[in-house]
C-alpha cells in the first residue's frame, strides 16, 4: 500500500450556513459541487486536489488548539491574509514567525476549530 496525499478533510459543524459563509468569505475558498449525499454539507476546493467536507450535525464542544487539533492551510502572502482578516475585522492572532522560518496566523472558524495560516 502507498499513500500519497490527503484527498479531504471532513470538519463537523453545528450551523451549515454560518459555517459556508466562513469558508467561502473569510477563508476565501471556492464552493465545489456535493453529491446528495443524504445528509446536509458542503464542499471546498483547496489548491489542485485536497477538499474540505463540511457535515452538519455537530453537537459536541470542539476541542481544537494550536498546539493540537487544528486545520493548516498554506499562503503565498501571510501579509494579504492578515490585511484581508482585517478588512473583515475577523479576529485572529497576529503574525508570528516560527524558529523554521515559516509565518502563522491562527484565527478560529465558527464551531472554534483553529485554523493556522501560514507561509514558507
Amino acid at each position: 500500500m502507498r499513500l500519497f496525499q490527503i484527498n479531504h478533510v471532513a470538519v463537523q459543524v453545528s450551523n451549515l450556513p454560518k459555517s459556508i459563509d466562513f469558508y467561502t468569505n473569510v477563508l476565501l475558498l471556492p464552493q465545489i459541487n456535493r453529491p446528495n449525499l443524504g445528509f446536509d454539507g458542503a464542499w471546498f476546493q483547496i489548491g489542485l486536489y485536497q477538499e474540505i467536507h463540511l457535515i452538519a450535525g455537530l453537537e459536541a464542544t470542539v476541542n481544537s488548539n494550536s498546539r493540537g487539533n487544528h486545520l493548516a492551510f498554506e499562503t503565498d502572502s501571510i501579509l494579504d491574509a492578515e490585511v484581508h482578516l482585517r478588512k473583515l475585522n475577523y479576529p485572529y492572532r497576529p503574525p508570528k514567525q516560527r524558529p523554521d522560518g515559516a509565518w502563522q496566523i491562527f484565527l478560529k472558524d465558527p464551531d472554534g476549530y483553529v485554523i493556522e495560516i501560514y507561509q514558507k
